[in-house]
């Protein structure tokens, strides 16, 4: 019997080692897996880094109009401060009759009261008739002055930020000239100065005509707010919007009232702990809102440290821009919101990146399984086992090739039998015919014997007859007994060369 070799499962291809499909599944799922989070990472991490940027701007830029807000109601409140003065009665009767303490009484208890910094009645022509910070200005010409001119014209109140020269404010009072001055300290960014002092200060003023009761103009009320080393304002904005709270021993908010490109009032504070009154800002911003008259906000390093700002400009009666408005909050602090958020959105991916390998891996396993199950049925098959079976447990293609497996094992098993049948019909037919064979030959053999007589006989008949006519029907007579017996010899000899022919075998 004939041995047949099969087809070897192994670990290794035809080109090197061979990949189990469970772990060629698993890392085709594994590299999707990866690349979708890798993307989703970076763009998570990029979302979140703007829209902690664009919060951060919205929330700066709100704080920007709240500080606007808070600043233009400290000059309205000046405004209505010099308004209500200029209609009092008792400060109209003491003007119309030139009672000059009288007027000082009035306008010395508001001075006091409102804690304002001037406070100046002139009459129509712009002259001074008392001023309360330095009474012997009296006769000083103010018809200069913008708020007096206008108001003057149009005779109603009106109210606006405006540069105070050195001279002027030195006129006024030593006091406040003192005040406006400031050294400028180099800073960061800032553009090219030649200047090294501050000497003119910049004010909230607000001016109202005074009306007789005829309704005459008889005067102009003038009254306002040194902004230099006044703190008011800022403290006023830094309380209301960051309620004084700090990060790491550091103020969250803090904001600034600047002249030209010098802080002249804020909170911000230098390394000592000092107020940073005297530093500068930046070029960029100071070209962008001075210069361009426009808003600026973003990313600023001030003093010593970083800043989301927003600056916007401060416009004088004229709507010239004469200063800036600024408040800023600590970048640290939203550097830290940032990377916490990042940090949690990464463990957050990592672990769904985690459970979807494993998902992925318990996946794999439900394809693999049932192809090594077929792999192993097909060497059951090549080894001759034809009754193995593989159970369909999915409604799938994995199912289906699994029914096809088994329909095609049972193909197999079908063809198997029918080819045993086919075989042992043909030996069964061989053995017959090996019988016949074996049964012609021994009758050949028994016929030989005679046959050989006959013909040996017919010959010696044929060599001893005579030559007459009678004789000669006679020997072809013989003649015909020797052909036919001939025949007969040639017919027995071809069965005997038959009966010597190797027997059919047996085995398949």
């Amino acid at each position: 019997m004939m041995s047949k070799s099969f087809p070897k499962f192994s670990l290794f291809g035809p080109n090197g080692m061979r990949v189990p499909i469970l772990t060629t599944l698993i890392l085709n799922y594994m590299l999707i897996i990866v690349l979708i989070s890798t993307v989703f990472i970076l763009v998570g991490i990029s979302l979140i880094g703007d829209r902690i940027v664009a919060e951060e701007h919205d929330n700066v830029h709100h704080d920007l109009n709240t500080a606007r807000e808070i600043y233009s109601g400290e000059l309205r409140h000046i405004n209505d401060v010099v308004h209500l003065t200029a209609d009092r009665l008792s400060f109209i009767d003491a003007l119309v009759s030139d009672d000059i303490d009288q007027i000082a009484a009035e306008l010395e208890q508001v001075t006091k009261d409102e804690e304002l910094d001037i406070l100046v009645i002139t009459d129509i022509a712009g002259k001074i008739l008392f001023c309360c910070v330095k009474p012997d200005l009296r006769g000083d010409d103010l018809s200069n002055d913008s708020l007096i001119e206008v108001v003057s014209i149009r005779k109603e109140p009106y109210s606006a930020t405006s540069i105070m020269s050195a001279e002027i404010l030195r006129r006024r009072a030593d006091v406040l000239a003192d005040q406006a001055y400031l050294t400028l300290i180099d800073s960061p960014l800032a553009r090219e100065r030649t200047e090294t002092e501050l000497i003119d200060g910049m004010m909230l003023k607000a001016a109202a005509p005074v009306f007789n009761y005829e309704d005459e103009l008889i005067g102009v009320l003038l009254g306002g707010v040194l902004l230099t080393r006044n703190y008011e304002i800022v403290d006023t904005i830094k309380g209301t919007m960051y309620e004084d709270l700090t990060y790491e021993g550091k103020d969250i908010g803090t904001a600034a009232i600047i002249q030209d490109d010098v802080r002249i009032s804020t909170n911000i504070l230098n390394e000592d702990g000092s107020r940073a009154i005297g530093t500068r800002v930046s070029e960029e911003v100071y070209n962008r809102v001075v210069i361009d008259g426009e808003p600026w906000i973003g990313r600023d390093y001030i003093i010593n440290d970083w800043y989301i700002a927003a600056y916007e400009p401060i416009r004088d009666i004229y709507n010239k821009v004469i200063g800036i408005l600024y408040v800023g909050v600590l970048e640290q602090k939203y550097v830290d919101i940032q990377r916490q958020a990042i940090l949690a959105f990464l463990a957050i991916s990592l672990l769904g990146t985690f459970a979807a390998i494993m998902l992925s891996y318990l996946l794999s396993k439900r394809i693999s399984i049932p192809i090594k199950k077929l792999a192993a049925a097909s060497q059951e098959i090549a080894g001759g086992n034809l009754m193995v079976r593989v159970e369909a447990t999915s409604n799938n293609e994995l199912g289906d090739l699994a029914e096809t497996f088994n329909a095609m094992a049972s193909s197999l098993k079908q063809r198997d039998e029918q080819l045993k049948e086919f075989t042992k019909s043909k030996i069964m037919e061989s053995e017959r015919l090996a019988l016949i064979g074996q049964l012609a030959a021994n009758v050949a053999h028994e016929l030989n014997n005679p046959l050989q007589g006959i013909v040996t006989y017919s010959h010696l008949l044929l060599e001893h007859m005579p030559d007459d006519c009678e004789s000669e029907k006679t020997s072809s007579s013989i003649q015909r007994i020797v052909t036919q017996a001939n025949r007969c010899r040639d017919i027995i000899r071809g069965l005997l060369d038959f009966s010597r022919q190797r027997k059919p075998d047996a085995t398949v």
